[in-house]
């Protein structure tokens, strides 16, 4: 886990009397799943703890194997040394990326998300470019993506690259809309597709990989609206336009001198920045978005996400009410 999961939330909060003493340090001693700002609030929240302790106790058990890189396309990692802390900058240190630009959130040295106020679109890869997608891939999609080396393959990257540790964020989404069978190919210069992005965290800092989606669905405008309590209160509101892919590091590729072009594809990315929680923001955000996605929702620790989880409910009984369903 990465040093942005630790801002936990009381996992009392808001189902006690009284309010909450300060920061949720104190973690369930069995299952570590949950956090609390108090013994007393420990204690009282145990009642509903204890149906689930044990199922998430299971779950947490298998953190670190599903953190470790490199993933099982990529090169095998050396053995760690004294000078690496673990295994995860070892493989980041491997391709000379370790708190690098984009790369700089994927390990516990990384910086916390709170402390971050530049949240750049125009960070580089950090890797040369037969290693990463900086510029528009050779042909067109014939058929959906169905797996990670089919990616590969369609942009022409080895497998050893580890580009798919960005790039799970935008390829995640793709592959939410296929399988919403939501008809974005369809959709032609004038249609925006639009994407409610639920507790954004570490992706913040890794805006843009989300470029990807350029390619990945040519010809469509895409809007995607992030909202959650780590967005920076300063960029609260903030509309973001990517048209191009993050550069490599050669200075001699062809990404270094392209022009952005509205005409490009016919494609456009705009990220908008919302501060809080979703169902106290839904209202100034874009209505009837096409798919709601909540990639870091953690729902047992985070109290705050089931009044956002009534909202997307009465949402959906809404919409099935307009369809006549």
């Amino acid at each position: 886990m990465s040093s942005l999961s630790t801002a936990m939330e009381c996992a009392a909060k808001g189902l006690v009397a009284e309010p909450c003493a300060g920061g949720a340090h104190r973690r369930c001693g069995s299952c570590g799943a949950v956090a609390y700002c108090s013994r007393a609030h420990q204690f009282i929240h145990w009642t509903l703890h204890k149906e689930e302790c044990a199922r998430l106790a299971t779950q947490m058990s298998h953190i670190d194997v599903l953190s470790q890189f490199p993933f099982v396309f990529s090169i095998e990692s050396p053995a760690l040394n004294h000078a690496i802390p673990n295994t995860r900058c070892f493989f980041l240190e491997s391709f000379k990326v370790h708190l690098k630009g984009l790369w700089k959130s994927e390990c516990r040295c990384g910086p916390e998300i709170s402390s971050v106020k530049d949240l750049s679109i125009t960070a580089e890869w950090n890797m040369e470019s037969s290693l990463c997608p900086c510029t528009e891939p050779g042909n067109s999609l014939s058929a959906p993506l169905a797996s990670w080396e089919e990616y590969y393959r369609w942009r022409s990257l080895p497998l050893h690259s580890p580009a798919a540790v960005l790039l799970h964020w935008p390829l995640t989404l793709y592959h939410c809309l296929q399988l919403s069978r939501i008809q974005a190919s369809r959709c032609d210069a004038n249609d925006t597709l639009r994407i409610h992005y639920l507790g954004p965290e570490k992706e913040l800092l890794q805006l843009p990989v989300f470029a990807e989606l350029l390619a990945l669905f040519p010809g469509v405008h895409l809007c995607i609206e992030l909202v959650g309590p780590t967005v920076p209160r300063s960029r609260d509101g903030e509309v973001l336009n990517i048209s191009s892919y993050a550069h490599c590091s050669a200075e001699s590729c062809c990404c270094r001198s392209f022009a952005a072009s509205e005409d490009v594809n016919c494609s456009a990315l705009t990220l908008k920045l919302w501060k809080g929680v979703y169902h106290e923001r839904y209202s100034d955000m874009d209505s009837n978005p096409h798919l709601i996605v909540a990639p870091n929702a953690g729902l047992a620790a985070y109290p705050t996400w089931l009044p956002t989880i009534v909202s997307l409910s009465l949402q959906l009984t809404s919409l099935f009410h307009i369809l006549g369903l």
